[in-house]
């Protein structure tokens, strides 16, 4: 018999505005502890060093994580130059300090940044990053010193802006596909500018549908936690559960499909429907007719067909 999770059912995304020194998965389980949810998991790590957008997907939601993790992501940076570090950011060790080119100005950055960082690059992730290599993240294999091959790969740039230059520092604000590396840009970037740079600040502001307005800190959440007079378990958790986006948020971006409750039973027990739909190919949302009850994520085939690919669960709390 399976063994009951601890924890209380409750599903939905809380955008967590991730603060700096504190692990990704420190951050999840701190929001996990203090919803008193059975179930979590966060969408894309976040370095200690950085801050920013971090939905935690609580319960249900965890099954359209992966959405988040391949949906396209905006950071601002800045980047140190004339100093390398093993990691590539300011928590590395120094490994090389050079002057600034004589040359340094606007107009060169932005014109690198649009030869070099603009549409479908290739870059080599660090190995600092939570890649991994037979099962074993990259930077905990770097931070054994175990050098392994690290291959590029191809990530798209879909916007890149120069906001500022200050003497040593670079402001940059990156619009990105899954998969990219602020890091390896600013390291690349000191490459060819001749001087080495790293990464001193990394914000992420958005995360698919989700932007940096929506975000809550741990201490906005905490205290949204905190006990009034009068106030039971329950009434806490209420206020709390106010916070939380519905768990089909996540995947906002994929067009919706109204069912019948018969539809949506027949879904729910793993058949299809018996109709054809008139919607493009591809996945869907679906929801109810009639009501705001979301069930899952379908797929139609090229015939019109309507099948199950993740649905929320039926079982009983």
């Amino acid at each position: 018999m399976a063994r009951k999770p601890k924890g209380r059912r409750i599903d939905g995304v809380f955008l967590l505005d991730k603060p700096p020194g504190l692990s990704s998965n420190g951050a999840l389980q701190r929001v996990k502890r203090i919803y008193g949810a059975a179930k979590a998991g966060h969408t894309g790590a976040l370095d200690p060093l950085a801050t920013g957008m971090l939905p935690i997907c609580l319960g249900e939601a965890t099954k359209f994580s992966q959405y988040l993790l391949e949906s396209d992501k905006r950071y601002q940076t800045t980047a140190k130059l004339g100093v390398r570090t093993d990691s590539s950011d300011a928590d590395g060790a120094v490994i090389e300090t050079r002057p600034l080119p004589p040359d340094l100005s606007v107009e060169r950055v932005e014109q690198l940044l649009a030869d070099h960082f603009t549409g479908e690059i290739e870059q080599v992730p660090s190995m600092y990053s939570a890649l991994k290599h037979n099962g074993q993240p990259l930077y905990k294999l770097a931070r054994q010193g175990v050098q392994v091959e690290v291959k590029p790969r191809r990530v798209r740039i879909h916007e890149i802006r120069l906001l500022a230059l200050r003497d040593d520092e670079i402001d940059l604000e990156v619009y990105c596909s899954k998969g990219t590396y602020i890091r390896s840009i600013v390291e690349d970037l000191g490459l060819l500018l001749d001087c080495g740079a790293h990464v001193s600040v990394l914000r992420r502001l958005e995360t698919g549908p989700f932007k940096a307005p929506m975000m809550m800190t741990l201490e906005q959440l905490q205290a949204v936690a905190e006990p009034g007079e009068g106030d039971d378990q329950e009434c806490i958790h209420g206020r709390l559960d106010q916070l939380l986006l519905p768990p089909w948020t996540a995947i906002a971006e994929l067009p919706s499909l109204e069912l019948s409750e018969e539809q949506a039973h027949r879904l729910q027990c793993g058949q299809g429907c018996n109709q054809r739909f008139d919607a493009p190919e591809g996945e869907v949302r679906l929801f109810v007719a009639g009501t705001e009850r979301f069930i899952g994520v379908g797929q139609i085939s090229e015939a019109g067909e309507l099948k199950p690919r993740r649905l929320m669960s039926t079982a009983p709390e």
